[in-house]
């Protein structure tokens, strides 16, 4: 019996979509693995579906990574040097980044302050005042049962809990 002609376009029926991807899913991978053991090829297909699946099939005698590789090596090709450069431009900045907020750190902590400008001196003065400010103001709030005991100590009109 002889099948017919179908029209390639988009199956409007979700379920018979499925149904439809499921079983070409199936048809194509069972090709590709003919293809590796009767022609001793090098098939890898990647495939993602619109639910967002992905399925994968790599011939036994490779991997993914190792395909790709050869792909470049053979077009004379670098599939990842921008990606690479991308990252390395990102890593510089983090590093930047890290090295920015340990020194703002150590500065907080009243260490290597001898660079710092009487502007920005003023402004970390500023800074850490505005933080006390917001702790005392968070003590008043802590319910009392979770208060060690305290011990009020007066000097010059402050209060130290």
């Amino acid at each position: 019996m002889a099948r017919g002609k179908i029209q390639i376009k988009r199956i409007e029926n979700a379920t018979n979509r499925q149904v439809t991807f499921s079983k070409r899913r199936n048809g194509l991978f069972k090709k590709a693995q003919e293809l590796t053991v009767l022609c001793d090829a090098k098939v890898s297909i990647i495939m993602c579906s619109s639910t967002g699946k992905v399925q994968e099939y790599v011939s036994s005698s490779t991997t993914t990574k190792q395909l790709l590789d050869e792909y470049q090596r053979r077009l004379k090709i670098d599939l990842w040097s921008s990606q690479y450069e991308k990252m390395q431009k990102n890593l510089k900045n983090l590093k930047e980044v890290n090295i920015n907020l340990k020194k703002e750190i150590r500065q907080r902590l009243g260490e290597s302050l001898n660079d710092l400008s009487l502007k920005k001196l003023s402004d970390l003065e500023q800074d850490v005042d505005n933080c006390l400010r917001i702790i005392r103001e968070r003590k008043v709030f802590i319910p009392l049962p979770f208060l060690p005991a305290v011990v009020m100590c007066q000097t010059s009109n402050n209060y130290f809990y």
